[in-house]
């Protein structure tokens, strides 16, 4: 794969021997898994390494990751962008929360698989954990890849971000109209400017948007609302 170290070059990240067993054990395990369970429709190994290690990294050129210590992964699914995150920055103290039980599974066996310490995979939606002290206005840094719409995904994510943190949203082409429809729900829960980030992928015009929004201060008691409310009603 030398294509992906010269793409790590390009955003200032450089692999130790470790790091790069852990990329490939991360490979085959992803594939393995997805025998059994659909975790992603992506399974060459080109596009994997492009399309979910390398997009998963861009967010470490929006913000200074070095200087993180808890990060939450939101819908973290098949890991993405949590655990690439993880492997390049072995410091992070990373909880991944989903609410589907098979993804769980998989995310414990990988994190073993992966030897990666100082990692919490949660089975909760969102919603919930969202609403216990341990993890409520806790993060330093909130992040969502191809979970939901950003009004919808304001509300699930910058409850766990901490005043003074970030959420950090991935998003593709539709990131624009997106951010300006999640404009009120980013206000009534009192995150801040928007500093927003535009890639494409190495070996193709993809759209990439990364979106990182600052929270002012702590989060209204009246959110998150229940499972359910939040995707049919959102905010505006």
């Amino acid at each position: 794969m030398t294509d992906w170290k010269r793409w790590l070059r390009d955003i200032n990240i450089t692999l130790d021997d470790t790091q790069e067993r852990q990329f490939s054990t991360y490979y085959e395990t992803l594939v393995a898994w997805n025998q059994k369970m659909n975790l992603t429709g992506i399974t060459e190994e080109y596009e994997v390494y492009e399309k979910h290690f390398y997009d998963s990294l861009l967010a470490s050129c929006c913000y200074p990751f070095m200087n993180v210590s808890t990060l939450a992964d939101i819908g973290g699914g098949a890991g993405f962008p949590g655990i690439p995150l993880k492997i390049c920055f072995p410091h992070l103290q990373l909880t991944v929360i989903d609410a589907t039980k098979k993804r769980i599974q998989f995310l414990q066996h990988l994190v073993k698989e992966l030897a990666l310490e100082n990692v919490n995979v949660i089975h909760m939606r969102a919603e919930d954990a969202a609403r216990e002290v341990n993890h409520r206005d806790h993060y330093d840094v909130v992040i969502a890849r191809a979970v939901a719409k950003m009004p919808v995904l304001a509300e699930l994510c910058l409850p766990f971000t901490r005043t003074n943190g970030v959420w950090i949203a991935m998003k593709g082409k539709s990131g624009e109209e997106e951010k300006i429809a999640a404009a009120g729900a980013i206000q009534t829960l009192n995150g801040g400017e928007i500093d927003q980030h535009y890639f494409e992928l190495p070996t193709e015009a993809s759209d990439r948007r990364v979106y990182v929004i600052g929270k002012t201060k702590g989060t209204p008691k009246a959110y998150p609302r229940k499972a359910g409310t939040i995707e049919k009603k959102p905010l505006q």
